[in-house]
This record gives structure tokens, sequence and C-alpha cells, in this order.
């Protein structure tokens, strides 16, 4: 069966853009100094057109910190080799077929039709073995000053629910096929205030699990393709509910202007929008209660 690359990858955007996820650049944490740039290629050149959209957004999806990708058979020329169970990313380019066209006159003439291809790269995150000029070098920003003041009160309530978090990279993001919460390291965050809400905001989505709390905006028709800017919507209004129970001044965030727009759509189209994102958001917190709870009755027996 032949793949339609082209609606493929439009899809791929189009749901993006659904999602809410229109200003990745705007997060509230310090990234590495000099990264956002495009996407390099394993000689250091720079992608172009659609590729540099497919490796940004797939960059900001794993979380990687280094903006350079090469393919399988580069990284083992260059003495490196992939880790194992890393997955490749698709990009694309078009190369010329040469076809002989005969003109009014009689007269044959060559001409070139760009057929687009595939080919799979791995970025330098999932390589190792390579030459020391391909590591990822972290400039310090002289401004920079590390975090500091984590909140015990609300760390003890997230290890109580059991949720696995990983820290690391310059993304933060829930993965259901690890079932964990990937962060940035809490030093990177700009107050003490956005790390936990953007915690908290993953924990909501956390329990949005078959096993866990399965909520369905998708597959509701009066939500219809407002499912996942719905989920958002629970998501951070759950992270406000949990700042307030623990009593963490809830920030506002220029990066929550991405889902501003989907948001104020969906609530002039529905009035029970904002209802359904609150009542499943304060599922979620009881759901997270109930964790607190059971973790509370162990600890007594145990004592």
């Amino acid at each position: 069966m032949k793949i339609d690359i082209e609606q493929k990858v439009t899809d791929k955007i189009i749901k993006l853009l659904e999602s809410g996820n229109v200003a990745p650049w705007n997060t509230p944490w310090h990234g590495v100094k000099g990264e956002n740039g495009f996407p390099l290629r394993a000689n250091g050149e720079e992608y172009q057109g659609i590729n540099v959209l497919l490796l940004w957004m797939e960059r900001a999806e794993k979380g990687y910190i280094s903006n350079q990708w090469m393919t399988f058979k580069q990284a083992k020329t260059l003495g490196g080799n992939v880790k194992k169970g890393e997955k490749s990313t698709t990009v694309v380019f078009f190369k010329p077929l040469v076809i002989k066209e005969k003109l009014e006159n009689g007269d044959d003439v060559l001409k070139n039709i760009p057929i687009l291809k595939t080919f799979n790269v791995f970025n330098l995150d999932q390589i190792e073995n390579l030459p020391e000029k391909f590591n990822t070098v972290v400039e310090e920003d002289p401004d920079f000053e590390p975090l500091t003041g984590r909140i015990a009160s609300a760390d003890k309530y997230v290890e109580n629910t059991g949720a696995i978090i990983n820290h690391g990279g310059n993304q933060a993001f829930f993965a259901p096929a690890f079932d964990a919460i990937h962060l940035p390291e809490f030093k990177n965050f700009k107050t003490v205030e956005d790390y936990y809400s953007t915690l908290f905001h993953e924990l909501i989505h956390w329990t949005n699990t078959k096993e866990r709390l399965d909520r369905n905006f998708e597959g509701s028709k009066r939500f219809g393709q407002k499912g996942y800017a719905t989920e958002e919507l629970c998501a951070e209004i759950g992270a406000c509910f949990l700042n307030a129970k623990l009593g963490i001044e809830k920030t506002v965030r220029e990066d929550h202007a991405s889902y501003i727009e989907s948001w104020l759509k969906a609530l002039k189209n529905d009035k029970k929008f904002i209802f359904t994102a609150s009542a499943k958001a304060s599922q979620a917190v009881a759901f997270l209660d109930e964790l607190q709870e059971i973790v509370e009755q162990e600890e007594k027996c145990a004592a």
C-alpha cells in the first residue's frame, strides 16, 4: 500500500495545531543557550523546508537536547551506533525523475519531475560513541541562576501517586507509551511555581490512562475534534486545583496563550465545555487524593 507522504505530514501538522501546540518556543524553563536554530545534518548543513518543521516537532515531542541529526549509516561510518530500541524520524527529499516528452513539432525534450522520497534519521541524543566534536555543548548563560527551594509537601504528594517522573532535556510531557512524565531539571525552571504548575499539569494527563480515569473526550460527538483542547484545559484547571490545594501560587504563563484561541472557539460553540473540563479536572484531583489516602493508611499500618 502506497503511503501519501504529503498527506501524512500535513495530517501530523494539523493534529499538532489542533492540539494547541502552536508556540513550542515559549516555555517556562531556561533552554540551552544558542540551541534554537535550524536542525542540522551530520555535516553541519541546515535542513530546509518541511524537514525543519518535521524535526522541530519531533525534537519537541521527544525532548531531545541536540539539534543535529544523521542516518544510521552516517553514525556507523563515524564509529558511532544508534542506541538499542531507538526509533528513527522520517524526513523527505525531492529526487528528480528525468522523462522524455515530445513537443508539438515532434522534437523530444527532457523534463525533470520532482518525486518525493523519504529517509530516516536519528537525533544525536539517540546515538552513542560518536567523535567528541558531535557532543552537545551546553553553554551556560551568564545571567542564569539555578533555581532552588523545592516544596516538600508538593514533592510528597507527587511521590504518593506512584507516578514516574523523569528529569532531563528541555521539554515537559507525559509519555503514555512509557507511562512516565518527563520534565526539565528543577534548577532550569524560571520560578518554583512554574515547576510545580508544569508538573501538576502533566500529572493530570497521567491520570488519563485506560487503567486510571480513561477520559474520552475524543469519543464525544459534542466535543468532536475539540477533544485534545478539552484534555489540555482539564489538565490546566487540574493544575490550578492542585496548586490551590497545596498552597502554591499559580502563575499565568505566556505559553498557555497557545491554547486560548481554540478554547475561546470551543467556549463560544459549547456552553458546557468549561463545565465538563472543570468537572473532569475535579475527578482527576479526587483520584490523586485517593492515592494519598492509600499511602497514608499503609504508613499507619507499618508504624
